[in-house]
């Protein structure tokens, strides 16, 4: 999954006082806008030694319940990513310097695609 340099820009507009954030863009542009690219290269920065070919979509998941909540989800929607990175970073569900890029590959899966699952689960449980 890719980024163009707008996009890129676009988000840096988006998170111009978060400091995290804006290293977290700089990398995803050093890597031509790949997003799996570039947070392997934060996990390996920050220590992390991704073992898996899908560690990231693992951590991705790992974020689902947090980023598919109504309070963040319309803004998700509609590809305003800045709540969500605060509430990632106050909340330490996942590295901060992978915040962003973790919230960038939810929003371009599709918010609903992406809570999809979590929203059927949740309706199995309320008819269980």
């Amino acid at each position: 999954m890719e980024l163009s340099r707008e996009e890129i820009g676009y988000y840096r507009e988006q998170l111009e006082d978060c400091e995290i954030a804006l290293r977290a863009l700089d990398i995803i542009e050093d890597c031509e806008g790949d997003l799996e690219d570039s947070a392997t290269s934060m996990a390996l920065s920050i220590g992390q030694s991704p073992d898996r070919i899908d560690w990231f979509e693992g951590m991705v998941k790992r974020c689902r319940v947090a980023l598919c909540g109504q309070s963040l989800r319309q803004d998700l929607q509609d590809n305003y990513i800045e709540p969500a990175v605060q509430y990632l970073l106050e909340r330490e569900i996942c590295p901060p310097l992978l915040v962003t890029p973790v919230i960038i590959y939810a929003v371009k899966q599709g918010i609903d695609s992406f809570c999809e699952p979590l929203s059927y689960k949740l309706g199995m449980d309320r008819e269980g």
